[in-house]
This record gives structure tokens, C-alpha cells and sequence, in this order.
């Protein structure tokens, strides 16, 4: 048999966190245990009747049967524009050189830097973070330096920080606010800042936006960074209606923001894939013309599960950053375990809960590890009593 081998930029990557995560969940599962997973963040609400009827319909359409457009419907970029002037005000948004359609942001997100990263490049990364940004420059043979997040700075990145000559290399910077894991949100002080750092110094700023639609207080939304005046010069934002509409599997989202940055977006996409189902598309114009109301039933419902596990997190004595949005609790390890990875690997072995090591989303991350609350309250409650046991 030929012997086959992986090429490099495969042979040096790290296990994707959460593939590792279901391979150990599965040898525990083998030996009968309950799992209750509380790893990955996947909606366990289900999506909308009425997004669900739109895309039968849709589906039943044989002109959505052929070959989609790579750039998105022009009726879906144009309810996405929509849309981002009702939630966020923000004004003029071109749907035709603006807004792109991606088959999920994930997708968008790795592929967004094969239009602008050459080997050497730099592109800065906020940690602990979603791990597709870096793997993404790092298959490109691009230099990435990280920008730890720390509780004491609200885990914003410390700006002033970053050298002169820094700002000055970096091709780009990956932010994503509200922050998964940690669940923290960006102020407009801070969107205000970043944007005028990299107009001055023209770094293209990557913005992952995929929970904005998360939040508990109604007078504290979070932003989009287009907002800010002058971001379009330097800015694009990816966002997803899987979090926002219950709609992971669908795989559906846009990337919106700098023409030359969707266009050189665009040019990739144009030559990997064939773009997103249509008649997923069409389902997906309903849902940004008629969800709000839906959206806000989710967040009582994450409001809910995420107050009992603070009461129960409380009680068992483990400490935890209050989310202001997300559907994740990012607490701290209790005392006597030498690591993040320790401590999750004995309650998923012992207790059969599956939790993320914050290790796992960087090295800032150790000694915490993340909740998802996709699951409902009693089995959440479940979960934290058996850890409680340990």
C-alpha cells in the first residue's frame, strides 16, 4: 500500500478542540456512560416553524435547484443590509459590493485570508479565541502573534501594548466581540480606538460578530463595528444566522463591510465552492425580515438557564465571569488541579459532562474552562451538581 503523507501545514496542526473533545466524549459514551455535553456551542432549540415552512417552499422551487450565485442571492444581501440598518443603524450598505453570502461565517472566516495573507504576513489574533483565524494564516505560512485577553482588562486586548512596529507589520487583526469563549463585549470606547489604530497604520480588521443576537440586558446591546464612523474604511464583519435563528446546520451567514474586502473575499469563494443553497437563502430573508420576535423568546430562555447555573456554580463555590452575552459561562478551575485540561478530563471521565479546557482556545485560557448552556435547565442543573461531586 502506498504510504500517503499529510503535508506540512496538516502534519503540524493541533487537534481541532472540538474533534478532540467528541473523540474523548466517545470512549467515555463506550463504557455506558450519561454524557451531558456542554462542550461545543450548538443551539438545542430548533429553528423557527416559519423559517423552516419558507425553506420548504423555496426547496420545492426547481429554479433553486441549479447551480446558486457566489456572491449570494442579491435579494438575501439585500435583506442583510436591511437588517443591519435596523439592528445597528448602520446606514448605506451597497448589497451588491458590500455584503457577501457565506455558507456559515466559519467558512468566510477561513477562507477570508486567502485574499489577503502572503507567507510572512502578520495577522494578530485576540486569545483565547476561536481557533479558525490562526490555523487559517498558519496554512498560508503567515506569522501570527497572539494579543492575550485577561480578566482585569475585561478581556480586551491591550492596544497600547502593541508596538509601533507591531502595528506597522500586521497585515490584519482577528477580534470577536462578544467573545467566545469568554463571553465578554467590546464598548464603542474600544471599536472607536481599534478602527482609528488601523486606519492609521492600514491594517485590515477582522470583526466576528456571530453573537451579537446573544444578550441579557435590552439596554446593553452589543455593536457592530460598522458602526463606528470611518470602519468601512478598514473593516469587515462576518455574522451568521445560526446563533441568532437557531440555524447551525443550515450553515448560513454573510460577511459584510470594505468593497475590497468582500471583493477579494468574493475572488476565493468564486474558486472553492459554489455557494450557499438558495432556497436556504430564501428561508434565510425570512428570517431576518421576521425573526426579531423569535430571537428575543431565545435570549428569555438563555437568560434563564444561564441565572440557574450561576446560582449553582455559586454554591458549589466556583468562580465565573458574569456573561453580558453569548450563550456561554466561562468560570474559573477550582483549586488542586494543575490545569484546565486536568480538571475537564476528570469530570468527563468521572462525572461523564463534557466542558471546554480554556487552554484549548489559548494559552490565556488556562485555568478556566467553558459551559455551554445548549441544553435545558434541568439537565444543566444535572451537570453542575454532578461536578459538585468531585
Amino acid at each position: 500500500m502506498p504510504n500517503f503523507k499529510f503535508a506540512k501545514r496538516i502534519e503540524t496542526l493541533p487537534p481541532y478542540l472540538f474533534a478532540e473533545i467528541d473523540r474523548v466524549k466517545a470512549e467515555v459514551a463506550e463504557r455506558g456512560v450519561d454524557i451531558i455535553s456542554l462542550g461545543i456551542g450548538d443551539n438545542d432549540l430548533p429553528t423557527p416553524e416559519f423559517i423552516i415552512d419558507a425553506l420548504c417552499e423555496a426547496a420545492r422551487n426547481p429554479k433553486y435547484h441549479r447551480y446558486p450565485s457566489y456572491a449570494g442571492l442579491l435579494s438575501f444581501r439585500e435583506a442583510v443590509a436591511q437588517w443591519y440598518k435596523e439592528r445597528f443603524g448602520v446606514e448605506g450598505l451597497n448589497p451588491k459590493t458590500e455584503v457577501i453570502t457565506l455558507i456559515g461565517s466559519k467558512e468566510g472566516i477561513a477562507h477570508f485570508p486567502l485574499a489577503f495573507v502572503d507567507p510572512g504576513d502578520l495577522t494578530l489574533v485576540c486569545t483565547p479565541n476561536y481557533p479558525v483565524p490562526p490555523v487559517a494564516a498558519g496554512f498560508l505560512q503567515g506569522e501570527v502573534e497572539f494579543l492575550p485577553l485577561y480578566e482585569e482588562n475585561n478581556f480586551l486586548p491591550d492596544l497600547d501594548s502593541v508596538s509601533e512596529e507591531t502595528w506597522r507589520r500586521a497585515k490584519m487583526i482577528y477580534v470577536n466581540y462578544p467573545n467566545n469563549p469568554t463571553s465578554a463585549m467590546a464598548p464603542r470606547e474600544f471599536f472607536e480606538k481599534l478602527v482609528g489604530i488601523c486606519r492609521e497604520y492600514e491594517v485590515i480588521l477582522m470583526q466576528d460578530a456571530a453573537y451579537t443576537e446573544v444578550y441579557y440586558d435590552p439596554d446593553n446591546k452589543p455593536m457592530s463595528v460598522l458602526e463606528i464612523p470611518g470602519a468601512k474604511d478598514v473593516a469587515i464583519e462576518f455574522h451568521s444566522l445560526s446563533k441568532t435563528f437557531n440555524m447551525t446546520g443550515w450553515r448560513l451567514g454573510m460577511a459584510v463591510g470594505n468593497e475590497t474586502l468582500v471583493k477579494g473575499l468574493g475572488k476565493v469563494k468564486e474558486n472553492v465552492d459554489s455557494g450557499a443553497f438558495e432556497a436556504v437563502q430564501q428561508a434565510g430573508i425570512v428570517a431576518l425580515q421576521q425573526g426579531a420576535p423569535y430571537t428575543e423568546q431565545f435570549r428569555g430562555v438563555y437568560r434563564e438557564r444561564r441565572d440557574a447555573v450561576l446560582k449553582a456554580l455559586g454554591e458549589a463555590g466556583i468562580e465565573f465571569v458574569k456573561p453580558e452575552a453569548t450563550f456561554y459561562i466561562w468560570a474559573k478551575v477550582p483549586k488542586g488541579y494543575g490545569s484546565s485540561a486536568e480538571f475537564v478530563t476528570r469530570v468527563i471521565q468521572e462525572k461523564g459532562v463534557v466542558l471546554t479546557p480554556g487552554n484549548g482556545f489559548g494559552a490565556p485560557g488556562e485555568g478556566w474552562f467553558r459551559i455551554s448552556l445548549t441544553l435545558d435547565t434541568p439537565r444543566l442543573m444535572e451537570a453542575v451538581e454532578r461536578i459538585k461531586t468531585l
